[in-house]
């Protein structure tokens, strides 16, 4: 096949590729009944060599591309976008972080409420979850319990009394 009859710019995935990379893959036809495929890279000596290859071999070669770009997008969202000054990394350094008295009194809090919302009645605590965990309104909450948004309120207040007298200090 004749290099110059095929433009990989044209036929490529538009994806953001691996620097590591070698090769690159493109189509020809693909919206035609014959599609080709194809696969271009540089040999050991720098001469550039373009060869057709079959649909499962491109597939193959398609899927480790996307999965470097699925590494890729993981590495992006972990590292830090901005070059920091040796004052800015110091100051990281020795970031004070969490002690382990407030991570303890954390921990400690939060079972204390879980298992006062645990205690509550049944109609309570379905209540209250659905408020507070899954931000459902008086009115959406009223709608599911086919009851009114005071009673669904009411409700809700009740509960928040019980919880704040079993947590109070």
């Amino acid at each position: 096949m004749n290099k110059n009859n095929i433009n990989p710019n044209d036929v490529s995935p538009k994806r953001r590729k691996a620097d590591d990379n070698p090769y690159t893959i493109f189509t020809k036809g693909a919206g035609t009944d014959d599609p080709r495929y194809y696969v271009s890279f540089k040999d050991i000596h720098g001469v550039n060599i373009c060869m057709e290859i079959q649909k499962s071999l491109y597939e193959l070669l398609n899927g480790f591309e996307l999965e470097d770009l699925s590494y890729l997008n993981r590495v992006d969202r972990h590292y830090e976008r901005k070059e920091l000054s040796e004052e800015e990394l110091y100051e990281r350094a020795f970031e004070s972080s969490e002690d382990i008295f407030d991570a303890v009194c954390k921990k400690i809090i939060s079972e204390m409420l879980y298992r006062a919302i645990d205690e509550l009645p049944e109609k309570q605590r379905r209540r209250i979850i659905m408020y507070y965990f899954y931000c459902l309104t008086y009115e959406q909450i009223a709608e599911i319990e086919g009851c009114s948004k005071i009673a669904v309120k009411y409700s809700i207040g009740i509960a928040l009394r019980k919880i704040k007298e079993k947590i109070s200090f």
